[in-house]
């Protein structure tokens, strides 16, 4: 890639692009809604704490990069954002789907990839995962890249290119120095208690996030 973005710039892109993609009716945007999104406890590899001014800096740098702009809705009184990704990388629904997972989660694997995508997009089975995977990456200027496996995984990990090359070479150096200390199926088992956490309260977080946005 030209032009490369800072990771809390990402953060809010791939918000924007999973509010499009799995609950169309609250986007749009508003500064709140993507303070929120991107202060997300589930569903979000790292947690962060971003405050409005912030958010509003990494929006000028995506804007900057002509992959966010304000949007016009009629009868709202708030100042909305809309992203223009799918656009400026020309992607479709599923390609977009695993970038905003890849955004918001940092690296998985194809299986993880699949079922993480499922409220943006329905992919038939795992293969369909790595063709558009392996599209992603095979582009002119490619958007993915394989990072390995981390130890006691089977799968491969992919990651976005959206941060640059020094981003991509501390995931592959934290990967294969993880897990020190623990036995592969210790670490199995953590990964297995701390996803089956975050799916239980990503549920109870949309829900609440659901009922919030009726009042917005």
């Amino acid at each position: 890639m030209e032009k490369y973005v800072s990771p809390e710039a990402v953060r809010v892109l791939g918000v924007l692009i999973e509010k499009e993609l799995s609950t169309p009716e609250y986007y749009p945007m508003t500064l709140n809604a993507l303070v929120n999104g991107c202060n997300q406890k589930s569903n979000r590899n790292p947690v962060v704490e971003y405050g409005e001014f912030q958010i509003r800096e990494y929006l000028d740098e995506l804007q900057r990069l002509r992959l966010v702009g304000h949007a016009s809705v009629a009868g709202s009184r708030s100042e909305k954002f809309r992203h223009a990704s799918a656009q400026y990388w020309s992607l479709g629904t599923k390609e977009m789907a695993i970038m905003a997972s890849l955004m918001l989660r940092g690296p998985q694997t194809v299986g993880e990839l699949r079922a993480r995508t499922s409220r943006m997009a329905e992919f038939e089975d795992i293969e369909e995962v790595s063709e558009r995977l392996d599209q992603l990456a095979t582009r002119d200027e490619p958007l993915v890249v394989s990072i390995g496996r981390l130890p006691g995984q089977k799968g491969e990990r992919f990651a976005h290119l959206l941060e640059g090359p020094g981003a991509i070479e501390a995931l592959i150096a934290a990967g294969a120095s993880g897990g020190v200390g623990l036995s592969v199926g210790a670490v199995a088992g953590l990964r297995e208690e701390l996803e089956e956490m975050r799916t239980r309260l990503s549920g109870l977080e949309e829900k609440f996030e659901a009922f919030r946005n009726q009042f917005e």
